[in-house]
């Protein structure tokens, strides 16, 4: 069995199966998003006809995801993918009619308030969302009894606590370990606003393991990225989830 066949499961995640691995790997720009989607989305209560956006949406695997299997409206929004090229993925994936590309920054969101009846985030929070006002902020883009879903990068202990970021996890990410939080961080930080609800806070089983199939078969699918990918393998070999994880968080607006 080869790396890249590793990532079809469908004993532990049946939808993800569907979708060819080498696609999913064409649209890398985070870790197994898709796993982390189905598994946060059985948190959520996602019906068809509502209007999600997928914030930080990288290249649309996730919102190709959103709109196929939970038949959503989805606006994909993003900084770093020009917009036409992610239009050119949902054309291409059959979804182009319900899911609308927007170029965006996740601290200037240019969308009415209250326009989305959940906001789903999978790969990318860490990188703008952990700022106090953040939340309230986004909120507004969210309707009153609206639905919030993230996954994240995780750590099983706070590196504040820790007291440094472990070496075997600064050599490879840095300081930005430091944007990586317990799933009880994100509960309190959400929690404490008493603007939302938070419904489940949680690490994902075994998400290291997950994560290290995910670096293994982009190694063997683009030999000319493992020179990325094979310090994220050796991190996650040595780490074995003493300290890495994610987290899936929801909740909903009061």
């Amino acid at each position: 069995m080869t790396a890249l066949n590793e990532l079809v499961r469908p004993d532990r995640y049946p939808r993800s199966s569907q979708y060819d691995p080498a696609w999913l790997l064409d649209l890398d720009m985070g870790p197994n998003p898709l796993w982390l989607l189905e598994d946060l989305a059985q948190d959520l209560d996602l019906r068809p006809g509502m209007r999600v956006l997928d914030l930080g949406s990288g290249k649309g695997a996730t919102s190709v995801f959103l709109a196929r299997e939970y038949g959503v409206e989805v606006v994909a929004a993003d900084l770093w993918i020009v917009p036409e090229q992610a239009a050119q993925v949902f054309a291409e994936a059959g979804v182009g009619d319900q899911v609308e590309a927007v170029r965006a920054e996740a601290h200037a969101l240019p969308f009415e308030e209250q326009s989305f009846d959940a906001i789903v985030s999978v790969d990318a929070f860490e990188y703008f969302g952990t700022a106090d006002n953040f939340l309230p902020y986004l909120l507004r883009f969210l309707k009153p009894g609206g639905q919030l879903g993230m996954a994240t990068p995780a750590m099983t202990r706070e590196i504040r606590e820790l007291g440094m970021i472990p070496s075997h996890i600064k050599e490879v990410v840095g300081w930005e370990a430091i944007a990586w939080h317990t799933a009880e961080w994100w509960r309190f930080q959400w929690d404490i606003t008493e603007l939302v609800k938070v419904t489940s806070a949680r690490l994902q089983p075994d998400a290291w393991q997950d994560w290290l199939l995910w670096a293994r078969a982009g190694a063997e699918y683009d030999p000319d990225r493992q020179s990325a990918n094979q310090p994220v393998i050796d991190m996650l070999t040595t780490d074995r989830g003493e300290f890495l994880s994610f987290a899936l968080v929801t909740a909903h607006k009061n």
